[in-house]
């Protein structure tokens, strides 16, 4: 596919047209659409991790002043079952993992703070919070399981030991035999810390009823499995329920699934007769917002003489917290392997995974959903060898690419990388890093009493969720074009991209598109939103729409035109008759229509599939500097060449992996979630767990080097997850590329000042 040349095409830079309202204070959040008058719903929660709940009084909060109605689980009898839905993967066995139940509102037993066990209904939000505090609870204390590891008392009799699953993907014979027979082998043990999305606006829902069906608005990425979910656990028919988004101020995996509030909320409209709304505070959010991560992996790499892998070997131990969240055992394993062995040509491999109980927050998708995590083991792994085989690590990288010549390349995982030029990406990356100057600006660190160390991480992903989706087209009254699609923006810049290539596609004016999303009532069907999806997937199907469109309008034209099929070509929005100055315009056909009764011609819909998946990929320098008193690291500098095949808008595009990098940079060096103990959270706000700010992100040089993917007609490749992908291990080997000379020999993430200052003091000890 060809660079467009037209102003608001594809591959053009052009401006976010969404962020007008944004800016101006016209974006419309759950929290704004609210129903004027509409009741508050303030869930009561439990201190405490694990416990029975011996006793639940709430008769002094229900004659509280304001309240509405209190429920518990002993409401939900018989009106909307009490127990969350999740999927559960394949044990090495055979068996299924682990199902224990999740609760809505807990009725017997809480196994994590927070976990709600009564929701009070109220006029407004301080008579909520007030009535909460009356309900008495009295709670029998149980055994507390945090540690992320298989042990202790069982927190589900479905899973003893607190294992919920032990999954395998690999031939376990041959790779102990690979490994037996190997010149070289490395071994590393890594430690991947807990953290918490933290979206700029925090989930919140609104719920009322609305001529007798039930209406709910979350700030989700998607609509059609909540609304799903909502008529199996209200006995509905889906047909009596809407379920909507409206702008959601940032996802990244966790606003993708299901949470209990949305269920109860839908309950109380139905049982009230009120319009409802729920939005967490940052403390609330940070105890029940999905976490992600959490896993601690034993990395093994067998080599050759020649240094080149023969096997690769890798053990983990995921924690999913106190139960199953909707994907939460899928991600270490069945979307971790997606990308094992990342890009480097090794057949004999074997993946073994545990997931484990613990009395924590549930852990599910957070940008990149097993594709960081997996990288981020594989590339320190990489950086490892290379320092025990004494090879450079940009030279190891290169003697274990995948060559060119071997695409499309069957992966050990069975994913099929349609294409890829590894070495060409790294070598622009060697030059635009300015390798060759390292050494002088690790003098000038050096000279400043820091030091400085450079790290290389070489990733490669696949893009998840499903792969059809849908795309309307519609021409109004008003003489616009209505797009509507089946993803959801979460700020990713959808209104703008998906506008850029209909226009390229049909020539519709850009200013007379606009955007429609996230409306179960409105669009019959879509995959919404996650694994760098959407632009992929709604493009391609954008595309087929707008084929498709042209197709039906083209005897429209034959009869405004007055002639035949053959003497007509489309192009810029237009029919042509070849070889004259003659034309009509889609737009003034959707008019021609109009008047002749012709509606069906006004709205096209399909549904598109694409057939295969693509492997965007890239190549992240990073340069870190420690101060060698305090242990304050700090990232100085950062390049990326990223392969995504054809850009649709460079501009979105580069600001995606802005984002992707500065969430990597604050899960590497600042941010962690920690409980202690007792399952208590001691990073429960901001003054406790640190969210990277502006300082701690230096500017980011973005290039890339584009290998069009064959796996769909657009030849994109999915940038929204790329630079976290990537960034984990490029500034962790940094990190440890940094304080080598000091003697230290391993560092774990979050890198934080007293953890460096304390490894270097233990290794110059």
């Amino acid at each position: 596919m060809t660079k467009s040349m037209t102003k608001f095409g594809i591959s053009q830079s052009v401006r976010r047209k969404e962020d007008s309202r944004f800016l101006t204070g016209q974006g419309r959040y759950v929290d704004d659409i609210a129903t004027p008058g509409a009741a508050f719903a303030v869930f009561v929660r439990a201190p405490v991790a694990h416990a029975e709940i011996a006793s639940l009084d709430v008769a002094e909060a229900k004659a509280a002043e304001g309240v509405i109605a209190v429920y518990t689980a002993a409401d939900l009898d018989g009106k909307l079952k009490n127990a969350m839905t999740f999927s559960v993967v394949d044990n090495r066995d055979g068996t299924k993992g682990a199902a224990p139940v999740r609760p809505m509102l807990a009725a017997t037993r809480v196994c994590h703070a927070g976990e709600a066990i009564a929701v009070v209904i109220a006029k407004t939000r301080q008579q909520g919070m007030d009535a909460a505090e009356l309900v008495e609870v009295d709670y029998k204390d149980l055994p507390v399981h945090v540690e992320t590891a298989v042990g202790g008392e069982a927190i589900h009799p479905e899973a003893p030991n607190n294992r919920a699953y032990d999954w395998s993907h690999g031939d376990e014979a041959a790779t102990q035999a690979a490994f037996a027979v190997a010149a070289r082998t490395v071994s590393l043990d890594l430690i991947d810390n807990r953290v918490i999305a933290n979206p700029m606006e925090p989930r919140g829902a609104l719920a009322e009823m609305v001529d007798g069906r039930l209406h709910v608005a979350v700030n989700g990425q998607g609509v059609w499995g909540l609304r799903d979910n909502l008529a199996r656990k209200l006995g509905m028919d889906k047909a009596d329920i809407r379920v909507t988004n409206p702008d959601v101020g940032g996802g990244f995996g966790m606003k993708s699934f299901d949470y209990p509030e949305y269920f109860v909320l839908g309950f109380a409209a139905r049982e009230t007769g009120l319009a409802l709304r729920w939005v967490a505070d940052r403390g609330e959010g940070h105890m029940t917002d999905a976490s992600g991560r959490d896993l601690v992996t034993t990395a093994e790499a067998a080599f050759d003489a020649d240094h080149k892998l023969q096997a690769l070997r890798f053990h983990t131990v995921s924690n999913l917290g106190a139960y199953n969240s909707p994907y939460g055992q899928f991600i270490q394993s069945e979307l971790a392997l997606k990308v094992m062995p990342g890009c480097y040509d090794v057949q004999t491999t074997f993946f073994h995974v545990e997931g484990v109980y613990t009395n924590t927050t549930p852990v599910d998708a957070y940008r990149g959903a097993g594709r960081p995590e997996a990288i981020y083991a594989i590339e320190r792994l990489m950086d490892q060898s290379a320092r025990e085989l004494g090879v450079d690590p940009v030279e190891l990288r290169r003697i274990n690419f995948i060559p060119r010549e071997s695409f499309p390349y069957v992966s050990a995982s069975g994913e099929t990388y349609d294409v890829g030029d590894f070495n060409r990406v790294l070598d622009r990356a060697v030059v635009e890093a300015d390798l060759a100057g390292f050494d002088a600006r690790r003098a000038e660190s050096e000279a400043q009493g820091k030091y400085r160390g450079l790290g290389l991480a070489y990733y490669i992903e696949s893009i998840l969720g499903s792969q059809d989706e849908t795309t309307k087209i519609e021409f109004t009254d008003a003489g616009d074009v209505n797009l509507y699609v089946g993803t959801q923006s979460n700020g990713q810049g959808h209104e703008t991209v998906f506008a850029q290539i209909l226009h390229e596609r049909a020539g519709i004016p850009f200013d007379k598109i606009t955007f429609v999303q996230g409306d179960s009532d409105r669009i019959a069907k879509g995959g919404g939103t996650g694994g760098s999806r959407s632009v992929t997937m709604q493009g391609n199907s954008i595309n087929a729409a707008a084929d498709e469109m042209i197709r039906r309008f083209r005897p429209l034209a034959e009869e405004e035109l007055e002639v035949s099929a053959a003497d007509l070509e489309f192009e810029g929005g237009a029919f042509h008759i070849i070889g004259t100055d003659r034309s009509v315009g889609l737009m003034e056909l959707s008019e021609v229509a109009r008047k002749a009764g012709k509606v069906d011609l006004l709205a096209t819909e399909l549904e598109n599939t694409v057939g295969a998946r693509s492997y965007p990929n890239g190549a992240h320098f990073c340069e870190v500097e420690v101060d060698r008193d305090t242990g304050k690291t700090e990232v100085v500098k950062y390049t990326v060449v990223d392969d995504f095949g054809v850009l649709m808008n460079p501009m979105l595009a580069e600001g995606q992996v802005h984002g992707g990098v500065a969430q990597g940079i604050g899960q590497a060096i600042t941010e962690q979630v920690v409980y202690d103990e007792d399952g208590q959270l001691l990073s429960g706000s901001f003054m406790d767990y640190a969210m990277p700010r502006a300082y701690d992100i230096p500017w980011m040089d973005f290039h890339t080097e584009l290998v069009p993917s064959t796996a769909n007609e657009i030849g994109m490749k999915g940038c929204g997850e790329a630079g976290t992908v990537g960034a984990l291990a490029a500034v962790t080997n940094a990190a440890l590329d940094a304080v080598w000379a000091s003697g230290v020999r391993h560092v774990d993430m979050p890198l934080t000042p007293v953890r460096m200052w304390g490894w270097m003091d233990a290794a110059q000890a």
